[in-house]
């Protein structure tokens, strides 16, 4: 009896670190997801010429930046250690190895959208904007992120 129930407790434990280890995957791909939508499915889509030019919308996807940025190296605190389920995009496990360089990527991205935040006027200056701020995106997802589909 006293044998099953630590085999019991045993498995209970490690099914409890697999769900903690994904929800801490799932708070990363949460962030990047809204991230995205902010850069992607607002800025570039307004650069694009898909969606018209709207001030408020631009206003609130760079100030969604803005917050959002600065929380990165705490999320990217703890390895998960596995991916979301279903995710088309993860993380190199190269973070946690080199952490000091992940988190000093962040800073400039900071700094950028910080540096743009008020000149955006127009689509033209979007897109200057834009561009800047995925150049400094970019060298954190070329070295951290995979692709996972």
């Amino acid at each position: 009896m006293m044998r099953t129930v630590v085999v019991a407790g045993a498995l209970l434990l490690g099914v409890g670190a697999v769900m903690a280890q994904q929800d801490v995957a799932v708070q990363q791909d949460n962030l990047m997801r809204a991230q995205g939508k902010s850069m992607y499915g607002v800025l570039l889509k307004t650069v694009k010429g898909e969606t018209p030019y709207d001030q408020a919308a631009v206003d609130a996807a760079v100030a969604d930046l803005e917050k959002s940025v600065p929380t990165i190296p705490t999320v990217f605190t703890t390895n998960p250690k596995e991916d979301v389920v279903n995710a088309t995009y993860g993380s190199k496990q190269s973070i946690w190895q080199n952490k000091a360089d992940f988190d000093s990527k962040v800073p400039p991205v900071i700094k950028t959208i910080a540096d743009v935040k008020g000149s955006i006027k127009d689509a033209a200056s979007l897109k200057v904007a834009f561009d800047a701020i995925q150049e400094k995106c970019t060298g954190c997802h070329e070295t951290y992120r995979v692709k996972l589909k």
